[in-house]
């Protein structure tokens, strides 16, 4: 009874960073129990438990990773296991736990709030159960089209219909949560050639890397009665979101493309070559299916494919990586200040310097993460470190491409990748929450004092 009492005050005094990082634990310990269970695997077919923690960790940070092949590896039941972690993965641990505590009728209270705040990257209590409703619906609802369409269409790609629509129902929930696995051992390239298939492939991953948010917001405008739309107006998160994801997704495929212009593109027609860089540009968001062999690619473009990757997905999405807004946010900083700018101004509004401060922090942390995280790896294994940063950023962005190394690491290089994979999806900045210190700091100050920069 002590013990029992003991923990439970020990809970309660958590932090909600740290109750986050616990509960997200605790999934990730279910998960491999459940991917663990001998109906999850075809018959005969076993794998090292270093496998089965990896496979589980990347389907719940949403990665993609993977030392198995899921294709000769799972069972149907298995695939349904990987599914539901993946979707877990998406909307959070604590999204899932409020829409159950909704469900049994409980109130949701100020540290559930606070819970679901920190869980989704939110600045403000406000809204934070419609949110989570917000979020569900608009995803099963994408889900149940993008599943009907698919699995529909695939009527024609295999024999039975139950084959269809489970590769409908997988693709689709690998696609809206940037999973990135596959259940057809060669991920999308069978489909290389299908524009239908790249196309809904596209807007699956766009949908599920762009935010919650900003989806929810485009949502509210469709839906809003005619006289009302001219009185809505869409939030700087949401217009710099969308800028910066619209304009990596254009220059991605531009420098895919005319890094292997010479190269894997060279034999390929106007408009192979625009889908082949396309969905490539647009799969290093966070998605990390593919439709080609990246290995075949130059070695610059797997670097260049690395800083896209780093970059990752939008904040509140199911993606990982620095976010696309912290990038953009650095960017205009660097830009604001070489011209002498004192403040950071975005359609005609201006930045607080709390949210700048944390998109510099949570670069420079990143790039330190991703530097010695490729220093360790290339210790321990025989890959170029254009190979080991390739692995690293795909990690740490919860992309999963890779160039065909993951299986043939070192436990320690799978665990460092599994850290990466967990950091990546939760953010940088609540890891980091994980260390602050609740003591408030006193009033006095010191004397200031300058040091010489650059």
């Amino acid at each position: 009874m002590f013990s029992s009492n003991f923990f439970f005050r020990w809970i309660q005094n958590l932090s909600p960073v740290r109750m986050i990082f616990l509960f997200y634990f605790l999934a990730a310990v279910v998960s491999t129990a459940l991917l663990a269970l001998p109906v999850a695997y075809q018959k005969g077919v076993s794998i090292p438990f270093i496998d089965v923690v990896f496979t589980a960790i990347s389907a719940l940070s949403v990665t993609g990773l993977s030392t198995i092949t899921v294709a000769d590896t799972l069972s149907t039941t298995g695939i349904i296991i990987l599914a539901l972690i993946m979707q877990l993965g998406a909307v959070g641990v604590m999204a899932i736990g409020t829409s159950i505590w909704l469900i049994l009728g409980k109130k949701i209270g100020l540290k559930e709030r606070r819970l679901i705040m920190t869980d989704q990257n939110q600045t403000t209590f406000e809204g934070m159960v419609r949110l989570i409703k917000q979020i569900f619906l608009v995803l099963l609802t994408i889900e149940l089209i993008g599943f009907l369409i698919l699995g529909t269409y695939y009527l024609q790609y295999f024999p039975t219909a139950g084959e269809a629509y489970l590769n409908g129902f997988f693709s689709t929930i690998s696609g809206i949560t940037n999973g990135g696995f596959d259940i057809t051992g060669e991920s999308l390239v069978p489909f290389q050639n299908d524009y239908f298939v790249q196309f809904v492939h596209i807007l699956l991953i766009v949908f599920g890397a762009i935010g919650f948010p900003v989806l929810i917001e485009v949502k509210d405008f469709l839906f809003a009665k005619y006289d009302k739309r001219n009185f809505m107006r869409f939030s700087l998160f949401t217009k710099l979101t969308t800028t910066t994801f619209l304009f990596l997704i254009v220059i991605g495929t531009l420098f895919i493309y005319l890094f292997d212009m010479g190269n894997f593109f060279a034999d390929k027609t106007w408009h192979e070559a625009l889908f082949y860089a396309l969905f490539q540009s647009v799969t290093t968001r966070s998605g990390g299916l593919s439709t080609m062999d990246v290995s075949q690619l130059t070695e610059q473009n797997h670097i260049f494919m690395s800083f896209l990757m780093f970059i990752g997905a939008s904040p509140s999405s199911a993606g990982g990586g620095i976010r696309t807004t912290t990038f953009a946010l650095v960017v205009i900083f660097i830009i604001t200040y070489a011209r002498g700018g004192n403040s950071i101004r975005i359609f005609k509004r201006e930045v607080h310097e709390s949210d700048l401060m944390k998109a510099v922090t949570v670069t420079l942390m990143a790039i330190m993460t991703v530097f010695i995280s490729v220093l360790m790896i290339s210790i321990v294994e025989p890959f170029t470190l254009a190979e080991i940063l390739f692995e690293i950023t795909s990690a740490f962005g919860t992309v999963g491409l890779s160039l065909g190394i993951t299986g043939e690491l070192t436990t320690f290089s799978k665990i460092l990748l599994m850290i990466l994979m967990f950091i990546g999806r939760v953010g940088i900045i609540t890891f980091l929450f994980m260390f602050k210190n609740n003591k408030q700091n006193g009033k006095f100050h010191y004397p200031k004092e300058r040091i010489i920069i650059g």
